[in-house]
C-alpha cells in the first residue's frame, strides 16, 4: 500500500530534494506580473524596503528578481539545504533556517512573500500562520502567498518526490485576513496567466 506524504513530511523531504529541485525549478518567471504587483503594492517605511520570503527555496528566481529591484531580502525555509542554496544565490539576503509556523523574528517588514511554501501546511497550521504574517507586517506592507482555488488536501511532487498539499475555502481565508488587520487588495483563483496558481495579495492595515 502506498503511503499518502503529510505535512510533517515536508521539511525532510525539500531538504533531502533541494540540490534536484534547484536544477529542475521553472526560470521563466511567470510569476513576474505578480512580483510586479507586490512590489507595487509594498510601502516605502525603509529604504531599501525589506522583504520577507517565508520557505524561500533556494532564492531563484523569485527572491532574485526581487532582489534585483532593490529589495532587501530575509529568506527564511525549515530545510536547512534550501537556506544555504538561498544564501549562495543571494549572498547579500539573510538567510535563516526556521520554520514559519514557529517564526518569531521580532522585526517588520514591508513585503512578505509565501509563494508555493504556505500550501503545503495543514489546514490548522495555515489558520494559526495570519498572526505570524501580522506579526512581521510593517504598517501598510503587502503581503502575497498562494493558496488552492477550493477547500481540500492534494498530493503533488517536488522534484519527483511525492508532497502534501491543503487549502481553506476562499472565504476563509478572506475572514483569516480580515481578523488579523489585512484587506485583500486582489484575489486570482487558478490564474491562466500565471501557470494557473491561485493568488492574493493583501495589505496590512494593522
Amino acid at each position: 500500500m502506498t503511503t499518502l506524504p503529510s505535512p510533517d513530511d515536508i521539511l525532510e523531504t525539500y531538504d533531502a530534494q533541494a540540490q534536484d529541485y534547484a536544477r529542475q525549478r521553472n526560470r521563466i518567471l511567470f510569476e513576474k506580473p505578480m512580483l510586479d504587483r507586490l512590489l507595487g503594492a509594498a510601502p516605502r517605511n525603509q529604504s531599501p524596503r525589506r522583504l520577507l520570503d517565508l520557505g524561500c527555496g533556494p532564492g531563484a528566481p523569485l527572491a532574485t528578481y526581487l532582489a534585483d529591484r532593490g529589495m532587501a531580502i530575509t529568506g527564511v525555509d525549515g530545510a536547512a539545504t534550501m537556506v544555504d542554496l538561498f544564501a549562495q544565490t543571494l549572498p547579500q539576503a539573510t538567510a535563516l533556517h526556521a520554520d514559519m509556523r514557529t517564526l518569531t523574528l521580532g522585526q517588520t517588514f514591508d513585503a512578505i512573500l509565501a509563494w508555493d511554501s504556505f500550501f503545503h501546511l495543514s489546514p490548522d497550521d495555515q489558520r494559526a500562520m495570519f498572526a505570524v504574517f501580522a506579526a512581521h507586517a510593517a504598517p501598510k506592507a503587502a503581503l502575497m502567498f498562494t493558496t488552492g482555488h477550493a477547500a481540500g488536501e492534494a498530493y503533488g511532487h517536488a522534484a519527483g518526490a511525492p508532497v502534501y498539499h491543503a487549502s481553506l475555502d476562499p472565504q476563509d481565508y478572506r475572514d483569516l485576513l480580515t481578523e488579523h488587520g489585512f484587506k485583500v487588495i486582489e484575489y486570482r483563483p487558478e490564474d491562466p496567466n500565471c501557470d494557473f496558481h491561485t493568488i492574493w495579495l493583501a495589505r496590512f492595515t494593522g
